[in-house]
């Protein structure tokens, strides 16, 4: 915010003039109420705070990718990444770079996006998500089903420019990009109730 003060804005106040795109710019000034609020496309997308299931698999994987995690490179929960003026994501986990780490958005491509399933977020369209990281060049986007009756992880690895399936993994996969870790999916939701 320019001047330095942080104004409490209502989702009104916001919000862009009828007709136009959401643009990066707006979507900052939305409020902080425990939604998490995307762009894609200049089209605002809001979802549901997660549920306890998801907090708990994206921590459990947090700890996963975390303890074999490289030095030169970080495990980020929930950051912001600016993948142009008008679309932004808040990924549930990525990995990238040291010397990415700094500002309060990530405006490069992560090494890894890792986005949770949730029922809402189902309903976004993942292609149009997917279509997002590639066009950005995320070299590897994994998708968690975090059911815990059947969870299951989706490995996308970018190939020529486009994402090709490397693994669709409901039993233990060892990942070798951005580095070498091994998870098993029922490990993510050990313990949960179906």
């Amino acid at each position: 915010a320019e001047g330095g003060t942080m104004n409490v804005v209502t989702i009104s106040q916001a919000w862009p003039a009828a007709g136009r795109p959401f643009t990066v710019a707006e979507l900052d000034r939305m409020p902080d109420d425990g939604r998490r609020y995307e762009l894609l496309d200049g089209a605002l997308v809001v979802s549901p705070r997660p549920t306890t299931i998801h907090q708990v698999v994206a921590g459990r994987l947090y700890g996963l990718l975390s303890g074999a995690c490289p030095e030169g490179l970080c495990v980020v929960p929930e950051p912001a990444v600016e993948l142009g003026p008008q679309t932004e994501f808040d990924p549930d986990l990525v990995v990238v770079r040291m010397d990415q780490i700094g500002g309060a958005k990530f405006t490069e491509p992560p090494l890894l996006v890792v986005e949770i399933r949730s029922p809402s977020t189902a309903l976004i369209d993942l292609n149009r998500k997917k279509a997002a990281y590639e066009r950005f060049g995320v070299p590897s986007y994994w998708i968690v089903n975090p059911d815990p009756a059947q969870p299951e992880l989706t490995v996308l690895e970018l190939r020529d420019g486009r994402y090709a399936l490397a693994a669709k993994a409901s039993g233990p996969f060892t990942a070798g990009r951005p580095f070498t870790v091994s998870i098993a999916p029922a490990d993510l939701t050990r313990g949960l109730r179906h």
